[in-house]
């Protein structure tokens, strides 16, 4: 299709040599695609010194090895050379920003992972308990867990001493009585729009005698099951989909949302290659905010325009008043006070039109992307990204497809 020949050209221009960055200055051949290759150049550029670094730590340690304490001088000098390569490796890495500099490609975090790995499933307040069915007789004893949940509890559980300690009973606007459950959200049930972006698929496993795939997207969440047959990617085991999904769900009824990838068959039904679950509630309740990630820059046109339904002041007003927050407090001079810390940004943002106006959103933008060193309340937000998530298949449990 036309969409993926666009693709296919960016991936190239996206590696290219240096014609393309003159091509690539104008802002209106930039698009979200080109911010994510960008992003990616930039993942595999971090993994390639972090695998040097590994390497050469390595080398280091089995030549102390062979050379025992007798070589100790010979072995410093051997051990010389690869740092030396690694200074020039750290020079020259700078180098790449440098270039996008020019094109000013804003960047976004690809990670290689799961999101909730790196954030600790997003249980910073809200634990899941798997609620399970007895066991009725020996023919449910190899039944496994997961057959076994009838459904699951969220909450927290806390344990303290009373009196509290001090510096808990001291907190502003903190009622002892109520211990560590305040402000809260409360129980009622939710509607709430989930937006599902799709990238792209790597390495999935051939399902067909040709080691080859069909793949096509299936999204499932409550009632709503959405099998994208007709989009199917004909003989690719590395599909780029690039698709977008809105569904409409409640919570606590409608939290999981299963993303799968299946093959398409001609004949027969079609193989599930292999699935992801991710609980879309705990996103929606973490501090860290896990609804849509903070971007690097505020602008209110063009590829990198802001996503997010609230605006930076919103969000970062909603978090001082919800964490008890002193601020944020603008002043002149492009400076903003929160808690007892100074933050500085621009002031000013440019319409489509060049048109510049006053703005506090850089500034609430700065203290959001260091929302982490406000004390007490402060955590590191999740910033806009790309996760990558494993595909397995319950037949071949623990195996990624």
């Amino acid at each position: 299709s036309e969409e993926e020949k666009e693709k296919k050209k960016k991936k190239k221009k996206g590696g290219g040599g240096e014609e393309v960055e003159e091509e690539e200055r104008d802002e209106s051949m930039l698009d979200w695609w080109s911010k994510y290759f960008a992003s990616i150049e930039t993942m595999k550029e971090q993994l390639r010194q972090q695998e040097a670094a590994a390497a050469e730590a390595e080398e280091k340690e089995e030549m102390e090895i062979a050379e025992g304490s007798k070589g100790q001088a010979k072995n410093k000098e051997k051990s010389k050379a690869p740092k030396d390569d690694k200074k020039k490796k750290q020079q020259s890495a700078p180098e790449l920003p440098e270039k996008k500099n020019k094109q000013k490609i804003d960047e976004l975090k690809v990670f290689n992972k799961e999101l909730e790995t790196e954030f600790d499933n997003f249980e910073d307040w809200l634990h899941t308990f798997n609620l399970l069915r007895g066991k009725t007789g020996d023919n449910d004893d190899n039944a496994t867990e997961e057959e076994r949940i009838v459904g699951r509890f969220k909450g927290s559980m806390c344990v303290y001493k009373v009196p509290l300690p001090d510096d808990i009973a001291k907190e502003a606007g903190y009622d002892p009585n109520f211990g560590m459950f305040q402000g809260i959200p409360s129980n009622d049930p939710i509607n709430v729009l989930v937006r599902v972006y799709i990238v792209r698929a790597t390495d999935l496993h051939p399902a067909d005698i040709n080691g080859k795939a069909d793949p096509y997207i299936a999204i499932k969440l409550g009632k709503t099951d959405i099998k994208d047959k007709e989009n199917y990617i004909s003989k690719q085991l590395n599909p780029v989909f690039g698709k977008s999904f809105d569904i409409e769900a409640t919570f606590p009824m409608e939290s999981m949302l299963t993303v799968a990838v299946y093959d398409w068959d001609l004949v027969g039904t079609d193989d599930l290659i292999g699935e992801t679950k991710i609980d879309l509630e705990n996103r929606y309740y973490s501090k860290h905010r896990a609804t849509c990630g903070v971007s690097q820059t505020y602008s209110i046109h063009g590829y990198n325009t802001w996503r997010d339904p609230m605006k930076p002041s919103q969000i970062l007003s909603k978090l001082c008043k919800e964490g008890k927050v002193d601020g944020p407090h603008f002043g002149p001079g492009g400076r903003v006070k929160v808690a007892n810390r100074v933050f500085t940004g621009p002031t000013e943002i440019e319409d489509e039109n060049g048109q510049k106006k006053q703005t506090d959103e850089h500034l609430a933008l700065a203290v959001l992307r260091h929302w982490e060193d406000i004390p007490r309340a402060g955590c590191k937000l999740v910033p806009e990204h790309v996760e990558t998530r494993p595909l397995l298949n319950p037949d071949k449990p623990g195996i990624e497809q």
